[in-house]
């Protein structure tokens, strides 16, 4: 059982935010050991400044790699410069430094196939960007180096609540035009297919909000619903996908509609991560899906205004590790399911007899 459990790899974050005061708190409780085998990418001496700062017990084994992370421990494998300072709630360039070179550790050692999945503690998007780094966030970054060419689709979630994003980290004043019919159309289906494959569900509900007020109104307040979102599911439902919709934004959370779907495609970030975090953000995760990679994180960001003082909730981050293992095995599971389909059954249309054909049993004679 020991060699079957899934490796975690976490990536440290910014070392001036609460990134490691959630991953300790969430591992000072034995029973994670138990589910997983988890590996910092980041700093020892970090980690350590971190533990004593906070007083908390989580003890931790330092490792060159996760080849030789051990089962039952939390280990660290070190890819930050021993000099660098944490300096609680500062924007730094070094902490930036620190937390890409942690990135992408993890990033090569999931590629070598030694660990499983990617949980991401909270950057600081701006003193992370560099030559190597010149994406909006982390979503981003990973569909480019573990993509393999496929789209990703970022998901808000906290048990059956699932916000997925038509556009996500870009200008407000660039969502309007950056919306169209084929977008809308691709990421329908990539939340259609992860909420079959990651979260298996077998035929799965999902509601995408309008982009103007009141659905527009009938064009009185804007034309997109009417021209690009009503048409672009009218082509899905044609598909076979059950969506549903454009639903006016403003009282579709707070009416509790959510709850009969599952899944919400929001046209844009703030449509859609503002009321998931007003309902869900103790416990909220940021799930990339539409990627060969599993990778989940916690739905708050470094947090720098509590960074230090023992006052961050580990319950999101811990969350964020459940869902990866679950995703991880849902992903087991759909792939067995599919390795050895059941050969096909059917009745020849013409055969008067309407008996029983198997497409590759032929009968005694």
């Amino acid at each position: 059982m020991e060699d079957n459990k899934i490796k975690v790899g976490i990536t440290q974050g910014d070392i001036n935010g609460v990134g490691y005061e959630v991953i300790l708190k969430t591992f000072s409780d034995p029973v994670m050991l138990e589910l997983c085998t988890p590996i910092i990418y980041g700093s020892p001496k970090v980690a350590a400044y971190h533990r004593k700062s906070l007083d908390l017990p989580t003890n931790f084994s330092i490792v060159n790699s996760a080849a030789e992370a051990a089962h039952n421990r939390l280990s660290v494998v070190n890819c930050t410069d021993d000099e660098v300072k944490v300096e609680f709630s500062k924007a730094d360039p070094e902490a930036g430094k620190a937390a890409l070179g942690a990135l992408e550790r993890a990033i090569e050692e999931y590629r070598e196939g030694l660990i499983d999945v990617i949980v991401t503690a909270p950057i600081n998007k701006h003193t992370i960007q560099s030559e190597t780094f010149s994406f909006p966030g982390h979503t981003e970054y990973i569909e480019e180096r573990l993509g393999n060419g496929a789209k990703s689709l970022m998901i808000l979630m906290k048990d059956d609540f699932r916000v997925a994003l038509v556009t996500g980290h870009i200008p407000v004043s660039q969502i309007a035009s950056t919306i169209t019919k084929e977008l809308i159309q691709e990421k329908l289906a990539i939340f259609n297919q992860s909420l079959k494959q990651d979260f298996a569900i077998g035929a799965p509900r999902i509601a995408v909000l309008s982009l103007n007020p009141h659905a527009g109104d009938e064009g009185l307040l804007g034309k997109e619903e009417e021209e690009i979102i009503i048409p672009a599911l009218k082509e899905m439902a044609a598909r076979g996908i059950l969506c549903y919709g454009p639903y006016p934004a403003d009282g579709f959370m707070g009416s509790g509609n959510f709850t009969h779907f599952d899944g919400v495609l929001a046209m844009y970030h703030d449509q859609g991560l503002a009321p998931f975090k007003a309902l869900a953000m103790d416990e909220g995760v940021n799930y990339t899906a539409g990627l060969p990679v599993i990778r989940t994180s916690p739905a708050h960001g470094t947090a720098y205004d509590i960074a230090g003082k023992g006052l961050a909730s580990e319950d999101s981050f811990r969350q964020a590790i459940y869902v990866s293992i679950d995703v991880f095995r849902n992903r087991l599971r759909d792939k067995e399911a599919h390795a050895n389909p059941l050969r096909k059954q059917y009745y020849e249309k013409r055969d008067d007899s309407d008996k029983l054909k198997l497409d590759s049993v032929e009968e005694d004679l």
